[in-house]
């Protein structure tokens, strides 16, 4: 596959188990920089744009019984719920929201992709 015409560099935030990294693969494997942003582990809110100034922020979200089971987490819902209120900052200043629980890893990448060439065609 031809590489992106443009550099842009792609931040990828969610709790654990949405796909962060699945999706930064497949997006690599396509020509495109990403970073998967550790921010559902800050207690700094904005993290993610200080430290990774991405030009495109893709949030994937993924629902507390999803997220532990995918990721096989002995976590109490609380867990979930302090990740969230730790990303909610990104979630606000996201240009791409994906819920994940009922998508293939597949499926996500191909809604970014979708959303990048809309972007920048």
């Amino acid at each position: 596959m031809e590489p992106p015409s443009n550099k842009l560099l792609i931040g990828i935030v969610g709790p654990c188990g949405a796909g962060k990294s699945t999706l930064s693969a497949g997006l690599k494997n396509h020509g495109y920089t990403c970073r998967h942003i550790a921010q559902e582990h800050s207690y700094v809110q904005a993290m993610w744009q200080k430290i990774t100034k991405p030009d495109i922020l893709i949030y994937l979200n993924a629902s507390f019984l999803v997220s532990t089971r995918r990721r096989k987490l002995n976590w109490q819902p609380k867990d979930h719920e302090e990740q969230l209120r730790r990303l909610s900052h990104a979630r606000q200043h996201a240009n791409l929201l994906i819920d994940t629980d009922d998508l293939t890893p597949e499926q996500v990448l191909q809604k970014v992709l979708d959303y990048l060439k809309e972007i920048n065609p």
